[in-house]
């Protein structure tokens, strides 16, 4: 969740008469529901008890060029390189602790997110590579592999090497081909050099390229909107990403908003603005264009890879090993995390307190939050509910050893209001409860998360 949490709406009726736009609901519970914990977990025993037969494997680097003005993930702009060179150390020692701690094991997927893995140089990425094949006895080249990347960052060297390591998905925002509505996002960057590093990285061969792009910019139209899916579309990427923009706390254009007397963070009967309107133009231009909808935000082409043969992993199943500041781990029972910071300040001392861990200390978690069958339930139907496929009853029941509609019984509220087609096996959301992903994730948060989110201080 990228917002502040429900206040006084914490009724379907009463969401569906706000604006759709109240939270992105990627993960559950969010960062801002994290606390210190009461007592230092050791890996090993937050881990003993889980299937560790399909895990992810997720590494963090949190630099980049610039700050983009919508950006509130956790990365530093420019930083030093004696803060690079500290950091890729101590994240080899993270993972040598950690893969130590989970014993016997699998990996199923891998991804290099930040941040801008790219901003790293060839070198750099290379030792990277090895570092994960000869610590974690993972090649990417065996499991789905994917990474971010940034238009400036991107070269033929670096994407080659990349290729070759074994990285099979190439994500990276590009938000508008408009050159005034990516300065309005606060964001340094120029048509050419977009279309240079889509060359770039069409050229190595990298089977699936996924293109992101916002609506909601200031000066931005509908036709504007479409032109830039139709610039997209002509480079015919796998998977396109549409993204609603949010305006957070802390964040370039957050800070605009503050000093203007505006705010976009409390869910308020505020008139209705354009990026529903934006939404539904891009969803039918890539409908029409071929693709199909997978979630409120993914669009996923017919030439896409089929990843029928790749090892399997559910995401509402399946634990997630976060590496690097910055970088989330999910068990079943419990999310832990380095501390959450938003600002320069914040994040570079986050930053320097993970530089000055010696090597025992990656061997417990100390921040984060203790998800309780109530929070585990919850969590699998707001991460099954957000994409096409729906919920599936019966492995929610092979999962919990109850049926969902009796857990969450406000669930049956999904169909009476259209927002979802509900029969003995599944509830699947239709076109409409995709258009409202941004509602359905705040609903379902629990009153103790809501609180706990509410109650943050953001730094």
């Amino acid at each position: 969740m990228n917002a502040r949490p429900l206040d006084d709406a914490t009724t379907l009726d009463a969401l569906l008469a706000l604006p759709p736009y109240q939270a992105y609901s990627y993960s559950y519970p969010h960062k801002t529901a994290y606390r210190p914990l009461p007592a230092p977990v050791p890996l090993r025993d937050a881990w003993g008890e889980e299937d560790r037969s399909a895990l992810f494997l997720y590494l963090h680097i949190p630099f980049c060029s610039y700050r983009c003005g919508f950006c509130n993930l956790f990365a530093l702009a420019r930083p030093t390189e004696d803060t690079v060179a500290r950091y890729l150390d101590r994240m080899r020692a993270q993972l040598r602790a950690t893969v130590d701690a989970l014993g016997a094991h699998r990996f199923a997927r891998f991804a290099l997110g930040g941040g801008t893995p790219s901003y790293l140089t060839a070198p750099q990425l290379d030792a990277l590579f090895r570092s994960i094949r000869d610590i974690a006895d993972l090649d990417p080249r065996d499991v789905l592999a994917g990474m971010e990347v940034s238009p400036e960052t991107v070269d033929g060297e670096k994407m080659a090497l990349c290729r070759e390591a074994g990285i099979d998905r190439i994500s990276m925002g590009i938000q508008s081909f408009v050159d005034a509505e990516v300065r309005s996002l606060v964001r340094p960057q120029q048509r050419a050099e977009v279309e240079r590093a889509i060359r770039a990285i069409r050229d190595a061969k990298f089977p699936t390229l996924n293109l992101d792009l916002i609506y909601g910019i200031a000066g931005q139209t509908t036709a504007s909107f479409l032109a830039s899916i139709d610039s997209a579309l002509a480079y015919a990427p796998e998977e396109i990403y549409l993204y609603p923009l949010y305006v957070r706390p802390l964040t370039g254009l957050g800070r605009i908003e503050s000093r203007e007397g505006r705010s976009r963070f409390a869910l308020r009967p505020e008139p209705q603005d354009d990026r529903a309107a934006l939404y539904r133009a891009g969803r039918d231009a890539l409908l029409a264009a071929g693709y199909r909808q997978i979630s409120m935000r993914m669009f996923r082409a017919a030439h896409a890879p089929d990843d029928a043969d790749a090892p399997a992993y559910c995401c509402q199943d399946d634990g997630m090993v976060g590496i690097g500041c910055g970088a989330r781990s999910y068990t079943r029972a419990l999310h832990y995390s380095s501390e959450y910071g938003v600002s320069r300040r914040s994040v570079a001392d986050i930053l320097e307190h993970y530089l000055r861990l010696d090597d025992a200390a990656f061997a417990h978690a100390d921040y984060g939050i203790a998800l309780d069958g109530d929070e585990q339930r919850r969590r699998y139907v707001i991460q099954s509910l957000l994409i096409r496929t729906g919920l599936d009853r019966i492995a929610y029941r092979h999962r919990f050893g109850g049926d969902c509609l009796d857990d969450l019984p406000q669930l049956r509220a999904l169909q009476t209001h259209g927002l979802a087609t509900i029969d003995a096996t599944r509830i699947a959301p239709t076109d409409e409860g995709l258009a409202r992903a941004d509602t359905l994730g705040p609903w379902l948060i629990s009153p103790a998360v809501a609180d706990r989110m509410r109650a943050y201080a953001f730094e």
